[in-house]
């Protein structure tokens, strides 16, 4: 069983976006261990002063081992981020018919 994490930065939009457009080498090296930590799938979303994001990983407890990482938040804090810890949401994935 898979789980979906939503997680919701408040932070510079217009920072992350420069960060996102200048440092893609480093949001790929993140993306990669990422995966070898269990990740299944992972997108961003940008709203007016908070970035979204949407992951699917193999386990909560995987997610929360990545996120503890100090270089995984070391990096986060680089991007636009605000200080203190994010607006979080898990829940388990399912599968449905209409999915796609």
């Amino acid at each position: 069983m898979s789980v979906l994490i939503i997680g919701r930065f408040q932070g510079d939009t217009a920072s992350f976006r420069q960060a996102l457009q200048e440092r893609g080498e480093e949001f790929e090296k993140v993306a990669e261990r990422a995966k070898a930590a269990g990740a299944v799938h992972h997108r961003f979303g940008i709203g007016e002063d908070f970035v979204v994001v949407v992951d699917e990983w193999g386990t909560v407890e995987q997610f929360q081992g990545f996120m503890s990482d100090p270089e995984v938040q070391a990096f986060i804090a680089t991007t636009g981020a605000a200080p203190g810890p994010p607006e979080i949401i898990i829940s388990e994935a399912v599968t449905s018919p209409d999915e796609f």
